[in-house]
């Protein structure tokens, strides 16, 4: 039988191969020709590997949850994370918030396109609950957020109340337009890759100096990466649209 640590090295091993070739791929589809066949192909890669991904890092916040000590030995003198809670607040909770967050984003973005025809196939009892699920963890980051005294794990949290609202009120939207779909799409497949950036910047850097896991700048720069991407290419869809009504 595995031990808790052998266990957890393993999945970070996987976690960091998917992760890496997710931050890669990511751009593919970002700056190519939007509905090539080379923006599809990758882009379904990149959904692929962003769920798998999020699944490892569920893995690894669950072991780090059961044994936090045991999983980071190497903070066992460290003057915050020596205290086994906020290890378990940090490496536990505020990571299965993120990686729930990450595989509800790719799903969504997956879904939302998935269904153009049929747009009830989103209400799909799977979606619905992997909404449920990331409001679960949002909530337990926040609660957990407040315990520790950790504004870093309040505010991130309030990420994945705004991904729960706008999904729903898309799945939920009677007639939706196709420019609806690809804003949609765009938002929950870049939100899904910064969600990774930012998991890789904060999480990976703890390794070599562990403050910066709640540094607040550490987390800033991929959200706000993320969200002029995403308003760039929304907006972008928005004037080809009305472009292609001028010349009707």
């Amino acid at each position: 039988m595995l031990s808790s640590l052998t266990l957890f090295k393993l999945l970070v091993t996987g976690h960091i191969v998917g992760g890496a070739i997710g931050l890669v791929i990511f751009w593919i589809p970002i700056v190519g020709g939007k509905g090539s066949r080379n923006h599809r192909l990758w882009g379904h890669r990149f959904i692929n590997v962003m769920l798998l991904t999020g699944v490892l890092a569920v893995g690894i916040a669950l072991t780090t949850l059961a044994n936090p000590t045991t999983t980071h030995p190497h903070l066992e003198n460290h003057e915050v994370f020596k205290d086994p809670q906020m290890i378990k607040g940090i490496f536990g909770w505020m990571m299965l918030y993120l990686a729930t967050l990450t595989v509800n984003l790719a799903w969504q973005g997956k879904l939302c396109l998935h269904h153009k025809r049929d747009h009830s196939g989103n209400r799909a009892w799977h979606n619905l609950a992997i909404q449920a699920l990331l409001v679960a963890a949002s909530s337990s980051c926040f609660w957990h957020g407040i315990q520790l005294g950790q504004p870093m794990m309040m505010g991130i949290s309030m990420v994945g109340f705004a991904t729960v609202a706008t999904n729903v009120w898309f799945i939920y939207k009677p007639n939706p337009k196709p420019t609806d779909r690809i804003k949609e799409h765009i938002k929950s497949l870049v939100g899904a890759g910064i969600s990774v950036y930012t998991a890789f910047f904060a999480f990976g850097a703890v390794r070599l100096v562990p403050e910066l896991a709640l540094a607040p700048g550490l987390w800033a720069v991929p959200l706000v990466t993320g969200l002029t991407l995403i308003i760039y290419h929304q907006r972008a869809v928005t004037r080809r649209v009305a472009s292609s009504a001028a010349t009707s």
